[in-house]
């Protein structure tokens, strides 16, 4: 398996939809989830740009991306019928939008909504509500506020 790097220091630059494609090629950027000539990370079909980004990435390896890969698609094309809990981060996500006026709150509001759907992805879809605590040890046994 081949895997692309991701680079730790990348930024979403959020603009107008009319200007990305200009204001990505101005300052050399990935258009991401837009359409337009050149933009490999967008819709396609049935596939989200997520579904773009573990194509492009060669990310498609991994069981638990490809998992959380039909949840996102489920969410961000309006078929939440697609995975059960596709629903959940459509509604979360959409919480979100109103949430925030700013769209880099936003994403960072929303990351640990992702990561934690990850997590359930790679290692917690067996498990029903009556689970055990997974909590880190080093957070066991203290009070919570």
């Amino acid at each position: 398996m081949r895997l692309c790097a991701v680079d730790p220091t990348s930024i979403f630059l959020f603009a107008p939809t009319a200007d990305v494609l200009a204001i990505a090629g101005w300052v050399s950027a990935e258009p991401f989830d837009i359409e337009g000539d050149g933009v490999r990370r967008s819709h396609r079909g049935q596939h989200c740009s997520f579904d773009a980004m573990v194509e492009g990435f060669a990310l498609s390896g991994f069981e638990a991306l490809l998992r959380l890969a039909v949840v996102v698609r489920g969410a961000d094309t309006g078929n939440p019928e697609l995975a059960p809990e596709a629903a959940g981060p459509l509604a979360a996500s959409l919480g979100l939008s109103r949430m925030f006026d700013d769209d880099n709150a936003q994403l960072e509001a929303g990351m640990l909504l992702y990561d934690a759907l990850y997590r359930w992805s790679r290692d917690a879809t067996g498990e029903t509500h009556n689970w055990e605590s997974h909590q880190p040890a080093a957070l066991r046994g203290k009070a919570r506020p």
